[in-house]
């Protein structure tokens, strides 16, 4: 195809030299639309929804000031280029990756340890349900007078998903678990739990109706469904997390995969509010009552975990030098995507952490100077991942300029 999407946007056409890692550059995409998404659903009133809607949104436009409504723009705007941002790359990355499937280097790929980078497409394919759910809620007028509808088609998508995950997952760890391919010495980092995010991913998605739905079979469907993706991240969690420590132990850090020490943040994000959706459903569909004293021990255990994930991996990538050698350096490695879902895994709990365990048990009173202190720490963590992709996408993802034989197609 001597024109492809990826000329028109600017991006690299990479042929054998494309790996599924590049699927990171869409999910952060799609990450950052959800922050954005995140600072209208805790800021914006909205007593009649259990999200922020494109309807509360214009309410509280409506008598706002001129700072407010900038505010309100800026969220909104954000949402929207981050949206898009996912849409073009998850574009570019299915057409390279069909590109890809049909070549030599996919064939090799499967025989290795990187196969499990094949798991990042249904991870991205759930973050693409996400973005276009949290998009039509802000953007579509009315949208939430038929959400118990869409409901079932939301599930649906997040099952397909999740049976291409678990298929994706079956074929990479049952030929290794078979053959005995798997090498456990170059097993050094945390790039194997990148199977138990995708399943993550799909297990928190499909968990949403049970925190936004009225109907008690929505609830129930989505509770099960949610829990027995979930389980299965956390089982394939602990023991990628075993066997990567003990290889890092034995071999050091490899250090190109470094940004794979701070895989656990985002997946204890989507775990932590997967058990907050599930927990509110069985509130509100099966009258299990879980109260705020429960969630503030619920969102301090998964935000302690994130912050000691944190501080460790930073401790030893700088030991290492992976910021000065593959951010800031000449060195070029997609696997620096990882860097990312981190920021937005910290930012989203952190919100959670801030609103429903600290504000909504009175330990911080909202709008006091405490509260913004930590909104502003929140958005600097924001502002640090937007900053880093931008200087991960001009390192890897920028068109070079051409010579004359690629500009004639040849190359």
């Amino acid at each position: 195809m001597s024109l492809s999407f990826g000329r028109l946007t600017g991006l690299r056409t990479l042929g054998e030299r494309y790996t599924p890692t590049y699927f990171l550059a869409a999910l952060g995409n799609g990450g950052m639309a959800v922050t954005f998404f995140i600072w209208l659903n805790f800021l914006v009133p909205h007593p009649k929804t259990p999200i922020v809607t494109f309807d509360s949104i214009a309410a509280l436009w409506a008598k706002s000031d001129l700072i407010g409504q900038i505010l309100l723009l800026v969220a909104l705007a954000g949402v929207a280029i981050f949206a898009l941002r996912h849409l073009q790359s998850l574009i570019w990355n299915l057409q390279e990756f069909s590109r890809f499937r049909r070549s030599s280097a996919y064939v090799q790929l499967r025989e290795t340890n990187g196969a499990v980078s094949l798991m990042a497409l249904p991870l991205t394919l759930a973050m693409t349900i996400n973005v276009l759910f949290v998009s039509g809620a802000v953007f579509v007028p009315g949208l939430w007078n038929v959400v118990e509808y869409l409901f079932p088609f939301a599930m649906a998508a997040f099952f397909a998903v999740g049976v291409l995950a678990l298929r994706t997952f079956a074929d990479i760890f049952g030929r290794a678990i078979s053959n005995g391919h798997f090498d456990c010495a170059r097993n050094n980092n945390l790039t194997q739990m990148l199977a138990a995010f995708a399943f993550a991913m799909v297990g928190v998605g499909l968990a949403a109706p049970a925190a936004m739905s009225t109907v008690k079979l929505t609830i129930g469907l989505s509770i099960l469904g949610a829990i027995f993706f979930i389980t299965s991240a956390v089982v394939i969690a602990l023991i990628m997390l075993v066997l990567g420590v003990r290889a890092m132990l034995t071999s050091g850090l490899a250090t190109e995969a470094g940004a794979s020490l701070w895989l656990p943040i985002p997946l204890l994000t989507l775990i932590g509010i997967a058990v907050l959706r599930i927990s509110h459903g069985l509130h509100n569909g099966f009258e299990l009552h879980i109260d705020a004293p429960h969630r503030l021990v619920i969102t301090a255990i998964f935000f302690s975990l994130q912050l000691l994930a944190g501080l460790f991996g930073w401790s030893v990538l700088q030991r290492v030098g992976y910021f000065r050698t593959y951010l800031n350096g000449s060195a070029r490695n997609p696997n620096t995507y990882g860097l990312i879902c981190p920021a937005v895994g910290l930012f989203v709990f952190g919100m959670f952490f801030l609103h429903v365990g600290l504000v909504q048990n009175g330990l911080i009173e909202k709008f006091s100077p405490i509260y913004f202190v930590a909104l502003a720490m929140l958005a600097a963590v924001q502002v640090l991942g937007i900053i880093t992709m931008f200087r991960i996408d001009r390192q890897l993802l920028a068109q070079p300029v051409k010579s004359p034989a690629e500009a004639e197609g040849v190359a």
